[in-house]
């Protein structure tokens, strides 16, 4: 199936999916927090609190537990297979199985590849493609991957997750990488307002509509350059755990983002272990309850993410990247 097809099938099947019950969706409340003139989004979803455990793998597991992501594919899950355009890779489309907003989707490689792997040229067109398409459908998606154990993952078969939103600006990181000027736009760049190490890339004007071999070249170029930055900031921490580096990933219709982590998971004041994924670097995170969405807020989401993720080094890397300046005035940082 070609992407602009996918994305038309994605809410039919959703649909399919929540009928026969092999589709489970948890019904959410969006509430805003700002903190130092960024707002995030908690969602509050208490069905989760009651929602059936299910086997997770650790993405580094060797163990013999089921693929929930091998043939044969659950009916009612499967999309298609997508293959775009000069690609020597198939993808397989699921929807995800647990939903906490509509039309939630997955990119699965279709034969196994670990979660710790980084992405590929293939992987990320892929990811693209079917953003732009959702673009030019218009609905706006974005798409996040979590490698390595401290990430977020769930499963240790490499996938991509994809949700639209409703926001027609993008999740809310990406209103502030929108609003940075930028005086060289082909380097990376970092929101240096964030409490945490980030990295982030701008790409082109009307990028979408480039050649296909275009497209890949870019989106490989920004990869690399992002995560070599990742890399740079773990290699300044020198308490970073032992293991294979961990990073969160986000791509937009504009930028693409990668993120070094330093823990799964951040411990409340209640005693409540708070899992982040890409998700919460996007700046929406998801809590269980009112109690848990209380301490979140008093605790600081930015507290939060700077303790699963690493401290900024971006004054010691700005050399070869993009500067950030403020338009009304060169000497500020966002």
């Amino acid at each position: 199936m070609l992407p602009h097809e996918i994305i038309t099938k994605i809410p039919l099947q959703f649909d399919a999916g929540l009928k026969s019950g092999d589709l489970l969706f948890f019904p959410s409340t969006v509430h805003h927090h700002t903190e130092d003139g960024f707002q995030y989004e908690i969602r509050l979803c208490p069905a989760l609190q009651k929602k059936t455990p299910f086997a997770e793998k650790p993405v580094d597991t060797t163990d013999d537990l089921p693929d929930p992501f091998n043939p044969p594919y659950n009916p009612n899950l499967f999309v298609g297979y997508l293959r775009t355009p000069d690609s020597e890779e198939e993808y397989v489309i699921l929807m995800n199985k647990y939903s906490v907003v509509r039309d939630h989707f997955l990119i699965v490689t279709k034969e196994f590849k670990s979660q710790n792997l980084p992405l590929m040229p293939d992987d990320l067109v892929s990811a693209y493609s079917l953003i732009a398409a959702g673009d030019r459908d218009r609905q706006n998606m974005f798409a996040f991957y979590n490698c390595g154990s401290l990430s977020g993952a769930s499963q240790p078969h490499k996938h991509i997750q994809i949700i639209r939103i409703d926001d027609n600006d993008g999740p809310p990181v990406e209103k502030l990488a929108r609003s940075v000027h930028l005086e060289t736009p082909d380097k990376p760049f970092s929101l240096t307002s964030l409490p945490y190490a980030n990295h982030v890339y701008r790409l082109p004007r009307r990028f979408s509509s480039l050649p296909a071999p275009k497209i890949e070249d870019e989106l490989a170029k920004a990869f690399i350059s992002l995560l070599d930055l990742a890399i740079s900031t773990i290699r300044h921490d020198a308490n970073y755990p032992a293991g294979k580096p961990s990073y969160n990933f986000i791509l937009t219709l504009e930028h693409m983002y990668i993120i070094p982590r330093s823990a799964e998971w951040y411990m409340l004041p209640t005693g409540d272990k708070l899992s982040v994924n890409s998700l919460g670097f996007a700046g929406m995170l998801l809590v269980k309850s009112d109690t848990e969405m209380e301490a979140v807020k008093a605790e600081g989401v930015g507290k939060i993410l700077r303790g699963v993720g690493l401290e900024s080094v971006h004054d010691l890397q700005v050399e070869g990247t993009a500067l950030e300046v403020d338009s009304t005035d060169p000497g500020t940082h966002l």
